[in-house]
């Protein structure tokens, strides 16, 4: 197409996915209440009567006047970006899917299989941990003091979890398709396995919004694992393209073997060495004593 039809065509599908992000926002206006209870069960809340309970509760409370307001759109709209991701996606995809070969669409249809359950998996494990990660940090308050938390940072602190959570589980499949791509070698992941597991552990007490060691536990376990069974599959997909090219390992200094061994050639049988008894009868004759072959300018009938 032109490149005038390619951007209409843009404008289109980028039409269409605001479309349904904007169907969801609405929607997600409507039951904004019960979205901030759900997201908000993680903290145990204190009773109506009770202001100062040390580090057993915390009051959830808007700080501003504007705070009711500004949470619900944040709020709608992450739930509109996050239901309405497969049509906007589709949509990108559509546009680019055209520009793929057929080898490229087939991995990609394959990262995109398997990136959503990981992510799935993330934010349903750091859903699950929310409500221990923040006893943990709410314990910590001294006898005699209040929490009174704003529902924005709550909401934000349980937004930044699900995502690092989600986000970290898809860290085995970029290794996988650098695998995939051979650009990293299960040999060389299998090198680095001391390296990587502190490196996770260190990047789940770093990159957790909570500073308590349950909180990187449950991210870098499932990473650890997720990161041995990449390291498996390398070494099978690695197995699988020796045994169908032997030479894809070679170095780009280092030359193959040579096979020395004559073959047909264009359909002709392979050419093999004459013996002396088999040569012309003319050079037959000189190598037994014979005469000398007749010769024309210097030249006889062999040359």
């Amino acid at each position: 197409m032109p490149l005038v039809e390619h951007l209409r065509e843009l404008r289109n599908r980028l039409a269409k996915g605001l479309l349904a992000i904007m169907a969801v926002t609405i929607v997600a206006l409507v039951y904004s209440e019960d979205l901030m209870k759900f997201l908000t069960d993680s903290v145990p809340k204190c009773g109506p009567n009770v202001t100062s309970d040390g580090g057993n509760c915390a009051i959830v409370s808007f700080n501003t006047l504007m705070a009711p307001f500004s949470v619900t759109i944040q709020l709608s709209l992450t739930a509109g970006l996050v239901v309405a991701s497969p049509v906007w996606l589709y949509q990108l995809w559509a546009f680019v899917a055209p520009g793929l070969h057929k080898t490229e669409k087939k991995y990609t249809y394959a990262f995109v299989g398997a990136a959503v359950p990981l992510f799935s998996a993330g934010a349903y494990l750091a859903y699950l941990i929310l409500p221990v990660s923040v006893k943990v940090l709410i314990s910590l308050t001294p006898e005699g003091s209040a929490n009174i938390l704003s529902l924005g940072d709550v909401l934000d602190f349980t937004l930044r979890m699900v995502l690092v959570f989600g986000l970290a589980f898809e860290l085995p499949l970029v290794l996988v398709m650098l695998n995939i791509t051979g650009i990293l070698s299960g040999r060389r992941m299998v090198r680095w396995w001391r390296g990587v597991i502190m490196g996770v552990f260190v990047f789940g007490a770093v990159i957790t919004p909570t500073t308590d060691p349950i909180g990187m536990l449950a991210l870098a376990g499932p990473i650890t694992v997720l990161y041995f069974m990449a390291v498996a599959f390398s070494l099978a997909n690695d197995r699988r393209r020796r045994r169908n090219n032997p030479d894809a390992e070679l170095d780009d200094d280092k030359a193959s073997d040579l096979d020395l061994t004559p073959e047909a050639v264009d359909g002709l049988e392979a050419v093999e060495t004459v013996p002396a008894s088999r040569g012309l009868p003319e050079q037959a004759g000189a190598q037994s004593g014979g005469t000398r072959p007749k010769q024309l300018n210097g030249y006889d009938d062999a040359t």
